[in-house]
């Protein structure tokens, strides 16, 4: 048997199900018996599958939050790192973020009625896609304020291009002609010195 601690176990056993078979088919249920537990003993740890959803977010995939968060509370006009090599390493993060969370949530389209639950307990604890424009929109303003990008970009229409970016890369690669996408070393970089610089 699985010596893991049971909260441990149940995280595992979501973060395992809701990428194989995606969220909208991914019951407590059967998290509760992947993990070797009661139904009962997964919600002495969460209240719904949503806020179980966002624990795997946080701490199985990669760390594009935590990331947004440093980069504001290290502050704007850092001198040992330039605006596009942070541009970089957000879109390095997300491009993986986004690659793991869309087969997850994916499924969610097929089902509307369990989409908009989900919506609805996204909204009440706070959180949702929505936050990591946010939380770019609001690193691009302060480095704006410092003097770093110019005072009249769109600090929000960046932070969505950029994102966006991310997102399309997991939704679109499998239909290139090999079925990979672009190195993401290589796509981070590009798309960072692309919102950066502009195309004019």
């Amino acid at each position: 048997m699985d010596q893991k601690p049971a909260r441990v176990r149940i995280v595992e056993a979501a973060h395992e199900l809701m990428l194989s078979i995606g969220l909208a088919r991914t019951t407590t249920k059967e998290i509760a018996r992947a993990a070797g537990c009661s139904e009962a003993a997964l919600y002495k740890y969460f209240p719904n599958k949503e806020e179980l959803f966002v624990t795997v977010l946080n701490e199985r995939l990669p760390k594009l939050g935590s990331l947004l968060g440093r980069l504001l509370a290290d502050g704007a006009g850092n001198p040992g790192r330039t605006v596009e090599e942070n541009l970089r390493d957000i879109a390095h993060e997300a491009a993986l973020f986004y690659e793991q969370t869309f087969p997850m949530a994916a499924s969610l389209y097929a089902e509307p009625r369990l989409k908009r639950r989900h919506e609805e307990v996204m909204r009440e604890l706070g959180t949702g896609p929505h936050r990591p424009i946010q939380g770019l929109d609001a690193y691009l303003r302060a480095e704006q304020k410092a003097g770093r990008i110019g005072a009249d970009a769109d600090t929000y229409a960046a932070a969505s291009l950029l994102l966006g970016a991310c997102a399309q890369r997991a939704f679109a690669y499998d239909m290139s002609p090999d079925g990979k996408p672009q190195p993401v070393d290589d796509f981070a970089a590009r798309i960072a010195h692309t919102v950066l610089t502009g195309i004019g």
